[in-house]
């Protein structure tokens, strides 16, 4: 199994940490300090040497921060976290606050009015640092960069940093070679009037040099620092410990390998030249020891990142291919869901179980189960209200008669990464439950549907997927869609489809389509297909070429939550063909299958 369900981080602790923290901030004059989910490459998986947030507060969700001051402490959230973080933390301790009502640095500006508030540069971003500096002045108070964390200090059984094996990702793959990568990463540093650039994110690493990693779970991430040149060779920093022959072979006419510990001295030995950094991923720390060494910092974005995040044509292959084992798996693992007696499975069992059919329908394909691509979300009844929910043994419910089931889960094949979300009923489902469903539903189709014309970006796009629940006065706290990496991270930007999602969206970018509605304390209803961006296209009778969405995703859309009333007839058209062709596509893969009977029934016409 690659998912444990062992609750490894409690708040029992935190009083005690807080105020230890408290004392050592104290004695350096300090009034607070920022702690935020972070590693020094601002990724959202991190290994757990780097999980000072847990450690601290109890909390384990892929986002937030926590603000300690010398009488306060809090843990800011966003929506997805609001009913988790009250389970998880000691509320005699932490106040939580939402990050969204109240983003960081307004809170900063309000709640440390005047004071002394310390931050690991190594952990911010430098525009963040940036913000929280000018937030914090404006009050009359500082911002303080810190040469050593102090919760490093305190943890004193910290994990040692992780040393997974790096592996190289084939060209049959990747599509492009990592000199060609390396080359076109030269012409930007250049067109952007600069000498060098710092990459700090590992997918970015990971994908420029066509490596893969095993040193976060479920993503396939080296951690490791590249300094890429203008006419130079390149340098990457990586644990030697890493690297097999087959990858130093790999890596040595690409760059100069180096430790992590000559990280800092290269940037200072880098002297007066213009460095690219990007200012939404780099950390702070680095600007800093740049700008010490007599160098300028030019801002711009990741070079790697939009190239990575428009799929070349051995990535979609890779991808099509992997969402149809995937959606077979998937398919096979309802098909048995179904066939269970209400309140006979428990959710733990359940996830054990989807993975299981992955890893049979891998091998089976030739293509074996490298790892799940997050952990598995099984939510039954009031857990699946909570968006990111984590079961564990201490949580584990069964799954009960009248209640809805929400399962978010994904799978990572090196030809693709793949996310699906479907919710099903246990026993006869409620009207009101229905109505939701088909709300949520009517979202999704609306941006299967989609058509867009050039420029359009993800924040455009989003209210698309609301207006059926907006109009029930309802709604959801989470964003629509992120971006899909190819056997990399299943949240990949800089793509999304949010409020925030100010990119634009172009051909060949993978994203989430995964419109929701959670009931605390009832259910949660959540449904998602993964899309791939196609090219414009002319409409008939029209003006300009639009794009559009092809759908990757293979897998019965539960009918028996389906209110037909509630749908178009357009969108009951696209249901009907969604399932005709999931039919058609996975009925060869299940021909054999007992689940082959079940897939007919549940993709017939949604009016037959």
């Amino acid at each position: 199994m690659f998912q444990t369900f062992d609750e490894t981080v409690d708040f029992s602790q935190s009083a005690r940490r807080v105020e230890h923290l408290r004392r050592l901030l104290a004695d350096e004059g300090l009034d607070g300090f920022v702690v935020p989910r972070a590693d020094e490459h601002q990724g959202e998986y991190i290994p757990p040497s780097a999980a000072r947030l847990a450690w601290l507060t109890g909390f384990t969700g892929s986002a937030g921060v926590a603000v300690v001051l010398a009488s306060k402490a809090f843990v800011l959230v966003d929506g997805r976290y609001t009913v988790q973080v009250r389970d998880q933390v000691d509320l005699s301790v932490f106040e939580p606050r939402s990050s969204v009502e109240t983003p960081l640095v307004e809170f900063l500006g309000v709640e440390a009015k005047g004071l002394r508030i310390a931050v690991d540069p190594w952990l911010h971003t430098l525009g963040e640092v940036a913000a929280l500096r000018t937030a914090l002045e404006a009050g009359g108070g500082s911002l303080v960069e810190l040469g050593a964390n102090p919760i490093d200090r305190a943890w004193n059984d910290r994990p040692t940093p992780p040393k997974g094996a790096v592996s190289v990702h084939p060209e049959r793959y990747s599509g492009r070679a990592a000199a060609d990568k390396l080359r076109d990463i030269e012409a930007a540093i250049e067109k952007a009037g600069a000498d060098a650039t710092v990459l700090t994110d590992p997918s970015s690493i990971a994908w420029t040099f066509n490596i893969r990693g095993a040193d976060v779970a479920h993503t396939p991430l080296p951690l490791a620092f590249a300094i890429l040149h203008r006419g130079r060779t390149a340098q990457l920093f990586i644990d030697a410990d890493k690297l097999g022959p087959e990858a130093r072979a790999h890596l040595e006419p690409l760059a100069a390998i180096e430790a992590p510990e000559a990280f800092e001295p290269a940037l200072k030995a880098l002297g007066e030249t213009a460095v690219m950094l990007d200012p939404g991923l780099a950390a702070a720390r680095i600007a800093t020891l740049v700008e010490a060494a007599g160098g300028r910092v030019v801002k711009g974005a990741d070079p790697a990142r939009l190239p990575r995040a428009i799929k070349n044509e051995a990535e979609i292959a890779g991808s099509r291919a992997a969402h149809l084992r995937d959606g077979a798996a998937v398919t096979a693992f309802l098909h048995w869901l179904d066939g269970t007696a209400p309140g006979s499975v428990g959710e733990i069992e359940a996830a054990q179980k989807l993975e299981a059919f992955r890893a049979e329908f891998g091998e089976a394909d030739g293509m074996a189960l490298r790892d799940i691509s997050f952990d598995t979300i099984a939510g039954s009844g009031p857990n699946g209200a909570i968006v990111h929910y984590r079961v564990n043994r201490d949580t584990d419910r069964k799954l009960g008669q009248g209640e809805l089931f929400l399962i978010d889960s994904g799978a990572q094949y090196l030809d693709g990464t793949t996310d699906i979300t479907r919710t099903v009923p246990i026993g006869a489902p409620t009207d009101e439950m229905r109505r939701a469903f088909t709300l949520v539903l009517k979202g999704m189709i609306a941006i299967s549907t989609a058509r867009f014309p050039k420029g359009t970006r993800g924040l455009d796009l989003d209210p698309l997927a609301r207006i059926a629940l907006w109009k029930a006065g309802l709604d959801y706290a989470h964003g629509t869609g992120h971006g899909v990496g190819s056997y990399l991270a299943v949240h990949e930007g800089p793509q999304s489809i949010s409020r925030r999602g100010a990119a634009v969206i172009e051909p060949g970018m993978m994203l989430s389509n995964e419109p929701g509605y959670y009931r605390e304390g009832a259910f949660g209803i959540r449904i998602e297909n993964l899309v791939l961006t196609l090219a414009p296209e002319a409409i008939e009778g029209g003006e300009q070429p639009m794009l559009g969405f092809e759908t990757l995703t293979f897998a019965p859309i539960d009918r028996r939550l389906i209110d037909p009333a509630l749908l178009t007839g357009e969108e009951r058209g696209w249901l009907d063909a969604y399932h005709a062709r999931v039919a058609d596509r996975l009925s060869p893969v299940l021909a054999d299958h007992p689940a082959a009977g079940w897939l007919a029934e549940m993709t017939r016409p949604i009016g037959g």
